[in-house]
């Protein structure tokens, strides 16, 4: 392991569930192997252990903020870092930006990993792509997945073999982080408490939520907090203020701690077109909240184990959805034994059972 170089290549730091799971493997790395590379266009790297050596270029990347500008000044960064060591075993570990790097660490004959994050339903949305992600992704020498419903989506439409290994979910930290103290952050004290984390763009669509919570708010007393920030906070902030949901609807930004307000909540609601394996619904489940999820692909369905944990509702439909908050509305009692399995089925994301896979993959000889 003394002569192992490992380094990490993630251009576009965006403080999603992604980066959670970056920062929490990176660290643990850490500690298992000696020289750890961090390749990144971002400021954001605080999470990061200080035995992490980052890589970046502090002026180049203060001055640009588009993404694959980001990942052209990374890709030169990682260019030079392929150009060092040559004593030593190189093992690039990408967790964004896949193509870029498989082609310029194949180019220098090193090996590379990669971790794929979202369903191919959200990237490959066309035969061209399709054919240029099968093609490179192939050169890769592992491709990791997140989710088994995942891992069949990459052998069904890449014809490509991946491991699945689940995000390890450290519950003893986000317990103890719902515990700070905040403001009471919803306003009235018999409404039924809704909570969105994550960030707001398309692939969250929190219009369809929008448009439930509009279409149910005259039948029950309701709130909604959404906490994240994205390019349709705009958009969202108009269809508010359009149809006189300020009162009920809040869009909080972003919480660098958002446990508190979901320790405040009575049940989580994802609306999303896809993921990969959504790390928040593990959270809300750790905090024992009840969640209703789109049934996108991929990851809802599997955490809360086909319906038995929670409730499931058809991706994109706005009368569906109402009628699942309805339905929680009025069999609260009665649904706090599917919260308690989906509880327990939390088993098989242990962050320690998870990491040690991570650490038998890396050791492995050539």
């Amino acid at each position: 392991m003394k002569n192992k170089k490992i380094i990490i290549f993630m251009p576009s730091i965006e403080m999603g569930g992604v980066e959670k799971n970056l920062f929490i493997i990176t660290n643990f790395l850490s500690f298992k192997f000696r020289d750890i590379r961090f390749i990144t266009s971002s400021n954001k790297t605080q999470s990061l252990n200080k035995n992490v050596n980052i890589v970046r270029n502090t002026f180049l990347s203060s001055l640009f903020k588009s993404r694959i500008l980001k990942i052209l000044i990374s890709s030169s960064l990682l260019i030079k870092e392929l150009l060092k060591d040559n004593d030593k075993e190189i093992i690039v570990f990408s967790f964004q930006a896949n193509l870029y790097s498989i082609l310029i660490t194949k180019l220098f004959g090193k090996k590379i990993f990669v971790r794929l994050n979202s369903s191919p339903s959200g990237w490959l949305n066309n035969i061209f792509k399709k054919f240029i992600y099968k093609k490179i992704l192939s050169f890769s020498d592992k491709i990791i997945v997140n989710s088994q419903e995942f891992k069949k989506q990459i052998k069904s439409d890449l014809k490509l073999k991946s491991t699945c290994i689940y995000n390890p979910l450290d519950k003893q930290n986000i317990k103890s982080k719902s515990n700070s103290k905040i403001k009471k952050p919803f306003r009235y004290k018999k409404s039924l408490k809704i909570i969105n984390i994550g960030r707001l763009v398309d692939q969250k669509d929190h219009i369809t939520l929008l448009k439930s919570i509009n279409n149910i708010k005259s039948k029950i007393n309701l709130e909604l907090i959404i906490i994240g920030q994205g390019k349709n906070k705009n958009k969202l902030i108009d269809y508010i203020k359009k149809n006189n949901l300020e009162k009920i609807v809040n869009i909080a930004g972003y919480k660098q701690n958002p446990y508190p307000y979901l320790k405040y909540s009575d049940l989580y609601i994802s609306s999303s077109i896809y993921e990969g394996l959504p790390n928040v619904l593990l959270e809300a489940i750790t905090l024992k909240k009840f969640v209703i999820s789109s049934d996108c692909p991929t990851g809802p369905k599997e955490i809360l184990e086909n319906g038995k944990g929670g409730i499931l509702f058809k991706t994109g439909s706005i009368k569906d959805l109402s009628n699942k908050i309805l339905m929680f509305k009025k069999k609260k009692r009665s649904l706090i034994k599917k919260t308690n399995f989906a509880y327990y089925s939390l088993k098989k994301y242990d962050m320690k059972k998870n990491l040690n896979f991570y650490h038998e993959i890396f050791s492995k000889k050539n």
